[in-house]
């Protein structure tokens, strides 16, 4: 994935190589590869919530969201660009505006946004801008693409709750963001649930190691 990423950027930033729209989606498998449930469907008709994150590499992201107990569903796509319907190739040019993001529908009468979002904070560094490790340029940014005001101040308490206690431990200022949720894209089906079918695959996730959640989390019943 590294080298795919080094490949593509270089082409976009060579020669000026703009990824057109295009008009076909991709289209993802029926089945969740981990969890044997839809990929698509009218989720919010079947009582569940949305949340969209982009926190580096999207293998190993959508792999700590699927293991986490009260979601039912996940995938891996591409939001928070200008490109329609992009491929990965397209994204990797730094030229879509596009991050790699992970959709996740999520039960709240099993879980809650709050610690949707622990699992967020937790597992990558928020300091780094455009970057995760190795893993550099704007797909990879840190951002919260929230569905209503609800997720919103959510999100925005965590975020100064998490500043303050990476201000303890001597790291810098959180960059990411806290914007509207755009459309998601789906990814080409080889990336979805990448690491359950690559176990051995690349993963660069990594956390400061130093994440507290909040002391007045209410948990569902």
């Amino acid at each position: 994935m590294g080298l795919f990423d080094q490949v593509f950027e270089k082409i976009g930033k060579r020669t000026g190589y703009e990824p057109p729209d295009r008009e076909e989606a991709i289209i993802p498998s029926e089945k969740h590869y981990v969890l044997g449930t839809p990929l698509s469907a009218n989720f919010e008709e079947m009582g569940f919530q949305y949340a969209l994150f982009g926190l580096g590499c999207f293998w190993g992201a959508e792999r700590k969201f699927w293991q986490t107990k009260g979601v039912y569903s996940t995938a891996v796509g591409y939001a928070g660009g200008r490109t329609k319907n992009p491929t990965y190739e397209d994204v990797c040019t730094d030229r879509t505006g596009h991050a790699e993001v992970v959709r996740v529908v999520y039960d709240p009468k099993k879980t809650s946004y709050e610690q949707l979002l622990d699992v967020f904070w937790a597992n990558h560094d928020p300091t780094q801008l455009n970057r995760q490790g190795n893993d550099r340029g704007t797909q990879y940014r840190s951002v919260i693409f929230y569905y209503d005001d609800v997720q919103k101040n959510c999100a925005e308490e965590t975020k100064r709750h998490f500043q303050e206690v990476l201000a303890k431990k001597g790291y810098g200022n959180i960059v990411t963001e806290i914007v509207p949720a755009s459309v998601f894209y789906f990814a080409e089906d080889y990336h979805q649930q990448y690491l359950a079918k690559n176990p051995n695959g690349y993963c660069g996730l990594g956390g400061t190691g130093c994440y507290e959640p909040r002391q007045d989390i209410k948990l569902p019943s």
